[in-house]
């Protein structure tokens, strides 16, 4: 794998770097995390030549879109703010940000502004989406947007924020369509009865859970349906390891995934390959995987995660995961890297 590896979206003419950031650490995901350091993050990345940005108005509550608005823009503290064609920006729709002052943190720091997200999958309730995204980013456009976590609206959501994203993308105010969810089964049903561009599919094709490759994946291949894997680390254990408190799907690991990770961990150890690598690499592998999103808090966990995307992984690993079942037949795999 190569850091600056490009592939198009779906048909859409729109390409993107294999390797993106994904905007949810921005906003004190589990930690927090400061301007300035949001801002370093923005512009480490950028800094090694890729531009592939993916957030959300429910990431911090805005908090990721006013940041990577900043450091995209002359406020930020990049060297020099990138012109707007150097990069791709993906944002979502689906939930709208009101006052709440006694909103539930979650997952999330606690020092963010006292609003919270209420899901609208209507069609104005889209278009207003936009808007305020927009406005939180400082920008003229975005790229991709998703319809964010519909999984218990899907009528709404075809009948409001689809009709709204067919008609931005007709006249040319988005280039592609989308939908970002952590499940597979649902993403199948829009692919199998809409005309999207691709898919944000967090967790559900990664290195331990491959959900996703039964169904989803062969028929995003032969609709031409690009997917974007999110959380390629599952929420932590697939950075962390297999090491007590480590967590899967934003909450504590159970014992057959914790189990399942050692070992894999074993057979890095025998392979010398460190298990991030392998977790980023993995997925996209698969011929409709464009990309994968990695999140990251400081400009040290950018740096690595190029290092782990671009890291020469022997053909050996791969066969030996096989052999255990630790990934199924059917998986693609990394090809061997050419002779140098």
């Amino acid at each position: 794998m190569k850091k600056d590896d490009r592939a198009e979206i779906g048909r859409t003419g729109l390409k993107v770097n294999r390797l993106g950031l994904g905007g949810a650490p921005l906003a004190g995901l589990y930690h927090g995390v400061t301007d300035e350091a949001a801002a370093r993050v923005v512009d480490t990345y950028l800094g090694h030549g890729l531009g592939f940005f993916d957030t959300a108005p429910l990431y911090g509550s805005g908090v990721s879109e006013t940041r990577l608005g900043a450091a995209l823009s002359s406020r930020g503290h990049v060297r020099k703010a990138p012109a707007r064609e150097s990069f791709v920006l993906a944002t979502k729709v689906g939930r709208l940000l009101v006052p709440d002052r006694a909103r539930d943190q979650d997952v999330w720091s606690d020092d963010l502004p006292p609003v919270g997200p209420v899901f609208d999958y209507s069609y104005d309730g889209t278009l207003r989406s936009l808007e305020e995204s927009l406005a939180r980013l400082e920008l003229d456009r975005v790229d991709i947007l998703h319809i964010h976590d519909p999984d218990n609206h899907y009528e709404e959501t075809m009948e409001g924020s689809y009709r709204a994203l067919l008609r931005l993308r007709e006249e040319g105010v988005i280039r592609a369509v989308g939908v970002g969810m952590n499940q597979a089964k649902m993403l199948a049903r829009f692919a199998a009865e809409g005309d999207f561009d691709c898919f944000l599919c967090a967790g559900r094709y990664t290195l331990v859970d491959h959900t996703a490759l039964k169904r989803l994946l062969p028929l995003c291949e032969e609709r031409n349906i690009s997917i974007i894997i999110g959380g390629p680390y599952n929420s932590g254990i697939l950075a962390q390891g297999a090491v007590d408190g480590a967590k899967f799907d934003y909450r504590k690991a159970p014992s057959h995934i914790v189990e399942k990770v050692r070992r894999i961990e074993a057979i890095c150890g025998r392979h010398g390959t460190p298990l991030k690598a392998a977790a980023l690499q993995f997925p996209v592998a698969h011929p409709a995987v464009a990309a994968v999103i990695p999140g990251a808090r400081s400009p040290e966990e950018v740096d690595e995660n190029v290092l782990m995307f671009e890291f020469e992984i022997p053909a050996d690993f791969w066969s030996e995961l096989r052999e255990e079942r630790l990934v199924p037949e059917e998986a693609p795999t990394p090809p061997p890297l050419p002779p140098a």
